[in-house]
């Protein structure tokens, strides 16, 4: 029994060291998706059709515009998650009281008295006290207040600090996602219904690839 649990801890420490050496791979991997996808909806499809007069350039027009603002705003709160620090707990931390005031650490307010389970914790790895809400990374080797996952695809934990920027990532995800998916939809109905779409099959295959992503 003792042997299983301490392979099982091996494990999961082996699986922590290998989502800390994914790096910069997996923001490569996010601007990887964005890139193959502005290239379908921005050169490939719409950019063109600037040129083209009427109707298709208005429309053209419109889809560019919005796709780019979102874009814009999509990348903005992504490298937001990405840099800003969670928040962790201060070296030595212990939680204090203004006599004066009559107020409370602000760490030890994080959330509401449970008295289920005692509002002040230690974390044993960390060799500290910690504060309500607040959980050891093991990826990230420290204590990330109000920590709700870490996430590998941001390479951060999503915490306290940027809790707010990961929402609005996911917010202009989803709207970037929509734009692309209503945007590349009448080309694959007339690939579909007429066997015929302008372009080469480079041109093709990019929007299949980014449809596929999205």
């Amino acid at each position: 029994m003792h042997r299983s649990g301490a392979i099982m801890a091996w494990n999961v420490f082996k699986f922590c060291t290998a989502l800390r050496s994914l790096g910069s791979v997996m923001i490569l991997l996010v601007l990887g998706v964005i890139g193959v996808t502005y290239y379908a909806v921005v050169i490939t499809n719409y950019g063109p059709s600037l040129t083209d007069g009427g109707v298709d350039t208005l429309i053209a027009l419109l889809v560019l515009i919005l796709f780019h603002s979102l874009l814009v705003m999509l990348l903005w709160s992504y490298f937001s998650v990405v840099c800003t620090d969670p928040g962790g707990v201060p070296h030595n931390w212990r939680p204090e009281i203004d006599e004066e005031r009559g107020e409370n650490d602000p760490l030890t307010d994080l959330e509401p008295a449970d008295l289920a389970s005692p509002r002040i914790r230690f974390c044993r790895k960390c060799n500290q006290l910690k504060p309500p809400r607040c959980h050891h990374c093991s990826v990230c080797g420290r204590c990330i207040l109000k920590m709700d996952h870490h996430c590998v695809w941001v390479v951060n934990c999503v915490g306290a600090l940027n809790y707010k920027f990961f929402l609005l990532f996911l917010f202009y995800t989803f709207l970037e996602t929509t734009v692309v998916t209503l945007s590349l939809l009448p080309h694959f109905i007339g690939f579909f219904s007429d066997g015929e779409i302008p372009g080469t099959p480079g041109t093709l295959a990019t929007t299949f690839l980014a449809f596929g992503k999205v």
